[in-house]
């Protein structure tokens, strides 16, 4: 078993009309089987109303399943007497830093969360600058987070999940809110968690840029996995994805449009440098 697990996975919620009297049964999760091991930079994309974020919040117990399991390191997020250690285990950042970030300093911000645990104080500010050190914002912990900039106050908010020494990171389009820089800092600074701490990633996106990177990705679509694989396999099916109301990234699309022109190229083509490889290689 991984470190994160779903198991026949469904999660049904109320929808209340006018009347309020005769609420409709809307499932957001409809069966959903994932296994994830450690270590991994796993990808999940989908449209607005997919499900990708109700899923996000069953693996670290903000929601419990309707029906099915969810585990995390083993343990069952039903299982209340485990819900402490599963939020310590799986932090999350959410799209918008400011509902996360509570401190007027940034380092007292970051130290919240061990602190909160229990963690002893010298080793409180240990982890504060090695977390900062880790996303690149060691120069900033003097400052304040409102005069930072959305991508800046976003690697705050993941420093912060980081000084709780999490098993994994649950990323929930965390950079829907930022800019095309913004975005890149933190990606950036995410996959340098993964590579050098091994910290596994669970990034929820619909910017098919950011998971051309990731080691494997899960395409959702009204509350079901309906497609999975590497990156390379995923947008090598552009059809597929428009289907399901998702783009491809741009010189994956173009690669794909040459080559239906007739052009000799390989499928699921993911950066500038294999499309101009490939273009020199096929002339």
């Amino acid at each position: 078993m991984g470190i994160i697990k779903t198991s026949k996975l469904i999660f049904d919620y109320l929808r209340y009309g006018e009347d309020e009297e005769h609420p409709e049964i809307n499932r957001a999760i409809d069966g959903v089987d994932i296994d994830i091991e450690p270590g991994r930079f796993i990808a999940i994309l989908g449209h607005n109303g997919s499900g990708k974020s109700t899923l996000a919040k069953h693996i670290n117990a903000l929601l419990a399943p309707t029906e099915g399991t969810v585990w995390l390191d083993q343990m069952d997020t039903r299982d209340e007497t485990h819900v402490w250690d599963i939020r310590q285990k799986a932090g999350m950042v959410f799209q918008n830093p400011d509902n996360q970030i509570i401190a007027t300093v940034v380092e007292e911000d970051v130290g919240f969360g061990p602190e909160n645990l229990g963690v002893p104080t010298p080793e409180i500010w240990k982890r504060v600058g090695e977390s900062l050190e880790a996303v690149g914002m060691k120069a900033y912990r003097k400052r304040s987070p409102n005069k930072l900039s959305g991508g800046q106050k976003q690697r705050v908010a993941i420093a912060g999940v980081m000084a709780m020494q999490p098993k994994c990171i649950i990323l929930d389009e965390p950079t829907a809110m930022l800019d095309p820089n913004g975005r890149k800092e933190v990606l950036k600074a995410v996959h340098r968690l993964n590579r050098e701490a091994h910290v596994t990633v669970l990034l929820i996106t619909h910017y098919m840029e950011e998971v051309t990177d990731a080691d494997y990705v899960y395409v959702m679509d009204h509350g079901r996995v309906v497609m999975q694989g590497e990156p390379r396999e995923i947008f090598s099916r552009v059809d597929e994805l428009k289907r399901y109301r998702l783009d491809v990234p741009q010189v994956t699309l173009l690669a794909y449009e040459l080559k239906k022109s007739g052009v000799p190229l390989p499928d699921g083509i993911l950066s500038t440098e294999e499309l101009v490889d490939a273009l020199c290689q096929s002339n």
